[in-house]
C-alpha cells in the first residue's frame, strides 16, 4: 500500500512540473524572438526561405558591424521597364518590395542578368531621399564544375575513375577531366579521366550572378524601391518586307522589330522600349556572359509602337507588355502599309557599281500611309511573277528615313542593260586648270525602251563646256543625266568638263 501511494505522488507531481513547464515556455520564447523582431511590422518580408536572418539594426550608420546587419534577399519585380539600344545595351528599370530596417541593411539582389554592368546600378527611394547604397558586391563565381573543383582544392574528395573503382583524397590539381589526389597514405593518383566526382557541397557559390548591398535607411517600413541598371546581351533591329506588284508602281510593306536577348535572363511582362540611332559609349561592361543557343520565335504580335523624339534619337514604344525570353530571338510588328505608291528607277552610278543597279523608291509620307521616322535595317523585296507565284527580288540595307524623307532600296543589277564608261580626251591647260572628255555608252538588250540615270561626280571648281545631253545639278558635286535608251539599241552621252584647283 504505501509503494502505490508512493507512485501515485510521483506521477502527480510529474505531471503537475510538465504543465508548469508547458506555461512558462511560451513566454520565454517570446522574450527571446523580441530581441530578434524588427521594431515595426515585418508582415511585409519574404518569410520564404530565401531569407537568411531578420534582425535589428543599429540606430546610425557608424556603429554596424558585419554580425548584426539586416540580411534579405528580394527577387521577384513590378513594373519592369525596358529600354534597347541597337549597340547591344539596354537599360533596365524596375520596382522592388524591401523591408528596411532604420540603419544597415544587407540585401542580396538576385534575378539579375548575367551581362549586367554593376557600375550603372543605381538606386533610388521615392519615399525617402535620405536613403544611401553604402557598398556593392556582384557575385558571379557561378555554380558550374570547373569552379566546384577549384574551390576544392586542398580538400577531400572521392572520385570514381571510368572502370568504377572509388578513390578517396585530398583533390591537388585538376585539368579537364583529369584530376590528381594524395591519399590517407601519403600517396599521389593521378586519374586521367573519371567517371563521377563526390563532393560535400557547393563551398558557397550561386547559382546565378546576384548583386549584394549595404543599403542605410533612416526609417524603418517596406518600401518601394527604383533600381536601374544597364545590361549587355541585348539588341535589336528593324526589318522589312517589301511586296510590289508586277508593274512596279505600287506595294505593301511591312516593318517588324527583331529583339534578340542573350542577357541572361527572361524579362517578364515588360514594357518595352526601342531607341533608334547611334548612342556615344566610353567603355563596355567588362562582366562574364552566358552563351546560349539563339531560339527564333515565330510568334506574331499584333501590337504596335508608338513614336516620340528622344534627344537626337527616336523613341518607339510597344503599345502592351511583352516578355523577352533569355536566347530568343522575337519578332514583333511595327508597322504596316498597303499600296504604297512606288517607282522604279534604273541608275548608272560608275562610282558605286559598273553595272546599272535596279531601284525601287517611295515616300515615307502619312498620305503613303507611313509618315512614322523608319529605323535602319534590312529590307527585303518580293514581287509576284506571271503565275502569281510570290518571288524574292533582293535585299538592302536602308539607313534611318525621317518622315516625308524618301527611302531607296537597291533591289540589284538590271540584267539586260550595260554601261561603259571611258575617258576618251584630257588636256592640262595650266598647273591649276585641266579638261577632260567623258563618254557613256548604255546597252539595251529589251524590246522596249529604258529610262536610265546617268549620276556623274565632279570635283574642284568645274564647269561644263560641252554635252550631248542635257543633265541636272544635284549638288555641288554631281550632276545627273536621265535619258531614253532605245529598245534593242544603244544611247551614248558625252560631256567635256574643266576643272579648277
Amino acid at each position: 500500500m504505501g509503494v502505490k501511494k508512493l507512485f501515485f505522488w510521483l506521477t502527480l507531481g510529474f505531471i503537475g512540473g510538465t504543465l508548469l513547464f508547458l506555461t512558462w515556455i511560451p513566454q520565454s520564447m517570446g522574450v527571446l524572438a523580441q530581441e530578434y523582431e524588427p521594431g515595426n511590422n515585418t508582415s511585409g518580408i519574404d518569410t520564404s526561405p530565401g531569407i537568411e536572418t531578420v534582425i535589428k539594426s543599429p540606430n546610425t550608420v557608424t556603429s554596424w558591424t558585419a554580425g548584426n546587419l539586416t540580411q534579405q534577399i528580394i527577387e521577384g519585380s513590378k513594373n519592369l521597364d525596358i529600354t534597347i539600344y541597337e549597340q547591344e545595351i539596354a537599360l533596365v528599370k524596375e520596382r522592388r518590395e524591401i523591408e528596411l530596417q532604420n540603419g544597415v541593411n544587407q540585401v542580396k539582389y538576385t534575378d539579375i542578368p548575367s551581362g549586367i554592368d554593376p557600375t550603372s546600378v543605381i538606386i533610388e527611394d521615392p519615399e525617402n531621399k535620405d536613403t544611401v547604397l553604402l557598398e556593392q558586391n556582384y557575385e558571379y563565381d557561378l555554380l558550374n564544375s570547373s569552379s566546384l573543383l577549384e574551390k576544392y582544392l586542398g580538400r577531400e574528395v572521392n572520385v570514381t575513375d571510368i572502370k568504377g573503382k572509388t578513390y578517396t583524397g585530398v583533390l591537388l590539381s585538376h585539368i579537364g577531366n583529369g584530376v590528381v589526389l594524395e591519399t590517407e597514405a601519403k600517396k599521389v593518383v593521378v586519374l586521367e579521366a573519371f567517371s563521377k566526382i563526390e563532393l560535400a557541397d557547393s563551398s558557397g557559390l550561386s547559382i546565378k550572378p546576384a548583386l549584394v548591398w549595404q543599403i542605410y535607411s533612416p526609417v524603418s517600413g517596406t518600401r518601394e524601391l527604383m533600381i536601374s541598371y544597364l545590361t549587355g546581351g541585348i539588341s535589336w533591329e528593324a526589318a522589312y518586307v517589301l511586296i510590289s506588284n508586277a508593274e512596279n508602281t505600287e506595294a505593301d510593306l511591312r516593318g517588324w522589330v527583331n529583339i534578340d536577348n542573350r542577357a541572361g535572363m527572361t524579362f517578364r511582362k515588360a514594357d518595352v522600349k526601342l531607341v533608334s540611332g547611334q548612342i556615344n559609349r566610353v567603355s563596355q561592361p567588362v562582366t562574364p556572359r552566358m552563351e546560349g543557343k539563339t531560339i527564333a520565335s515565330e510568334a506574331v504580335s499584333q501590337t504596335t509602337f508608338t513614336e516620340e523624339a528622344l534627344f537626337e534619337y527616336h523613341l518607339y514604344t510597344l503599345e502592351n507588355p511583352a516578355t523577352l525570353e533569355n536566347n530568343q530571338a522575337k519578332q514583333i510588328s511595327l508597322l504596316s502599309a498597303d499600296s504604297v505608291p512606288i517607282e522604279k528607277r534604273l541608275i548608272y552610278d560608275s562610282s558605286l557599281n559598273e553595272k546599272v543597279l535596279a531601284y525601287l523608291t517611295l515616300k515615307n509620307s502619312k498620305e503613303n500611309g507611313l509618315g512614322m521616322p523608319l529605323p535602319a535595317g534590312i529590307i527585303r523585296v518580293y514581287s509576284a511573277n506571271s503565275s502569281g507565284g510570290l518571288q524574292f527580288l533582293g535585299e538592302d540595307r536602308i539607313k534611318h528615313t525621317p518622315e516625308a524623307g524618301e527611302l531607296r532600296v537597291t533591289v540589284g543589277s538590271a540584267f539586260d542593260l550595260t554601261a561603259r564608261r571611258n575617258e576618251t580626251d584630257y588636256q592640262r591647260i595650266s598647273d591649276k586648270v585641266e579638261r577632260a572628255t567623258y563618254q557613256i555608252e548604255l546597252n539595251n538588250s529589251k524590246s522596249e525602251a529604258q529610262a536610265v540615270t546617268v549620276v556623274e561626280h565632279l570635283f574642284g571648281q568645274w564647269k561644263i563646256l560641252e554635252s550631248s545631253d542635257n543633265y541636272e545639278k544635284i549638288d555641288a558635286s554631281t550632276i545627273e543625266f536621265r535619258v531614253m535608251v532605245p529598245a534593242k539599241g544603244t544611247k551614248p552621252i558625252s560631256y567635256t568638263v574643266e576643272r579648277r584647283f
